[in-house]
């Protein structure tokens, strides 16, 4: 097995062993980064210098027996987290020579454990988007068919991990943007439950919906990385101070006796004829391993996609009023303030950011806010309200990640309501504020992956990460590699 194919968990041996230095390791992904980086467009700033410095420390801690599970890991984060001293983007024309100065509590955490930080990946424009399309430095493609894309918004932290760019990566999720892109590039994708990770120092787009989550290669890697960032932040104020558990202890407890839900209204008639395929042989893998399986209902699932556009779009426009070219990032030549903020949004911001704005800037307007804000948020409560009674008769709920594996670059582009459907499975789960994972779960007669959405109660990603363990321990999907 060479260098760039390891897990977390298989590097970390190494190095503990000393088979591998950090230094080698990072070595042979920058090279991998610079190999294939023209083909998959992963990355918006790679940082080698900052990366080798790093790697030596971590060489230095190993050598003197400070060798936790992520220390001398090469790890990626998407643009959207601040780091000090570093170019952070979030995507965007508007913050193209934008850097911080401080970091994102969730990348000080892995850095403070000892991991290495290869750059910062690309992703729709401001986490708006479900292809990565959106964003200004180009589109990322999927490693699996560069013709199609990765999914998004996080999409250049699934494409990395599926190119074996990085061994893992950090994306958010604020309607599916980790768990889409990671079923559509065949890796594992967890979304907390929102206030299980600090959202101090990532940049906002929806503050309501917005959480932070790992991207790896398996479902072991993912609880070590839920591990290190999970915990309460007191620069957070939406973070909770519940204790966070071991989460990889309890993967190897298996799912007999499990309940696993399969609401109704997520397979529907609509459903791509190979999700639907890989779906079916998921549920019999799962009943061969001893889990019962419930039928259930989420009666407001149709509601979702609506409520989602409105709450969300309300709270972009609240939370990018901020950039006005006044204080930080692209400040346009003008005559005059009102001319200066006009020119600076207009050139700073792309196509589907404006388009989110205006939804909710007029969603929140006078007259309105109480048709649709309001009502919005009344629908989001009746949605919260489902999964709690289905969850008093289920422990885990499983369903597809999305309709369809990946579409062609272009192919929804000039058609904004079919791209906001392709996240139609994912977007309650955000509205509940619960958690959900993605995890390989087939392959499509194209030859691209499919995902199989785990859904959990909140706080309950002990459950979803055991139950999708157990899956990938008796399946192989999880073990095939894009061949770019």
């Amino acid at each position: 097995m060479t260098i760039i194919d390891m897990t977390i968990h298989e590097l970390h041996a190494a190095l503990k062993g000393k088979q591998i230095s950090s230094v080698e390791a990072t070595t042979a992904l920058l090279e991998r980064i610079t190999a294939v980086e023209p083909q998959v467009g992963s990355f918006i700033t790679v940082t080698p210098e900052q990366a080798l410095a790093a790697a030596k420390a971590a060489d230095h801690r190993i050598a003197s027996g400070d060798c936790q599970l992520l220390t001398g890991i090469p790890l990626a984060i998407k643009d959207i987290f601040l780091t000090e001293g570093i170019r952070t983007t979030c995507g965007s024309r508007i913050l193209e020579n934008f850097i911080p100065p401080y970091s994102a509590t969730s990348w000080e955490k892995l850095r403070d454990c000892g991991a290495v930080l290869l750059g910062k990946l690309n992703q729709d424009e401001f986490a708006m988007g479900s292809s990565n399309e959106s964003s200004a430095y180009g589109t990322t493609r999927n490693p699996w068919d560069t013709t199609c894309i990765p999914g998004g918004s996080s999409g250049g932290s699934a494409a990395s991990v599926a190119a074996r760019q990085a061994v893992a990566t950090l994306g958010t999720d604020t309607g599916g943007s980790i768990r889409q892109p990671a079923s559509h590039c065949g890796c594992v994708g967890l979304k907390p439950t929102y206030g299980r990770v600090s959202r101090y120092g990532v940049i906002a787009y929806a503050s309501s919906l917005d959480q932070v989550g790992p991207l790896t290669r398996d479902v072991a890697d993912c609880a070590i990385m839920l591990e290190a960032i999970a915990g309460h932040d007191p620069k957070d104020s939406t973070s909770v101070d519940t204790p966070v558990p071991n989460y990889s202890a309890s993967l190897t407890q298996g799912v007999k006796g499990m309940k696993i839900g399969l609401p109704k209204e997520y397979f529907i008639d609509g459903l791509d004829p190979d999700v639907q395929k890989a779906m079916d042989a998921a549920i019999d893998t799962y009943r061969r391993l001893g889990a019962e399986f419930v039928e259930i209902s989420l009666p407001n699932t149709d509601y979702a996609v609506a409520t989602y556009y409105l709450i969300a779009t309300a709270e972009a426009s609240s939370n990018l009023a901020r950039y006005d070219g006044v204080r930080f990032g692209h400040r346009a030549e003008a005559d005059g303030l009102l001319d200066m903020y006009t020119k600076s949004r207009s050139e700073g911001f792309g196509s589907e950011v404006k388009r989110r704005i205006m939804i909710g800037t007029y969603a929140l307007s006078s007259g309105y806010y109480d048709a649709y804000y309001v009502k919005a948020q009344k629908v989001r409560t009746l949605i919260m309200n489902d999964f709690v009674k289905a969850f008093a008769d289920v422990d885990v709920m499983l369903t597809p990640v999305a309709p369809t594996p990946a579409f062609k670059i272009g192919e929804k582009i000039n058609d904004p309501l079919q791209m906001y459907l392709s996240d139609i499975f994912t977007i309650p789960v955000n509205l509940a504020g619960t958690c959900a994972m993605s995890l390989p779960a087939g392959f499509s007669a194209a030859g691209l992956p499919i995902g199989l959405q785990l859904i959990g109660k909140p706080f309950g990603e002990e459950s979803i990460l055991r139950a999708g363990y157990a899956f990938e321990q008796a399946t192989e999907w999880h073990i095939r590699k894009a061949t770019i």
